[in-house]
């Protein structure tokens, strides 16, 4: 069965495993979704990362972070631009996510990177996600 939205699928199973606690969860690869982790590790949400290589497509590697009392370090994702309906802002329209305590997630012309980064270095994009 061919997948609509993979990224909504990486962030969703990434919450589910956070929710059941477990040490890391596996991922069908990608290129983008490697540069999401890369985005998540740098803004500590997630412990590491590792793409793992097989005959198909690749397995992306999700280890997952925990508190000292072992709640999760992601309280919540929201999917913002979907297959159906995409959203774009010019750099000056960004907004905080809970006023600077969560993180947006943007595609840009130079890759993927945070709202902060794309602030300071005044690129506009695809809003992929929010993340607290």
């Amino acid at each position: 069965m061919a997948m609509s939205d993979p990224i909504a699928d990486m962030l969703v199973r990434i919450k589910n495993a956070g929710k059941a606690n477990f040490n890391s969860t596996d991922i069908p690869g990608s290129k983008l979704k490697s540069e999401l982790a890369k985005v998540l590790k740098d803004e500590g949400y997630i412990r590491n990362y590792k793409f793992i290589k097989d005959t198909k497509q690749g397995i992306l590697r999700i280890y997952l972070k925990y508190s000292q009392d072992q709640t999760h370090a992601i309280f919540g994702i929201r999917r913002v631009s979907k297959p159906s309906r995409r959203i774009y802002v010019k750099s000056k329209d960004i907004k905080p996510v809970l006023k600077g305590m969560g993180v947006s997630i943007l595609s840009t012309s130079k890759g993927i990177m945070t709202d902060k980064t794309a602030r300071r270095e005044n690129f506009g994009g695809e809003i992929l996600c929010n993340i607290w």
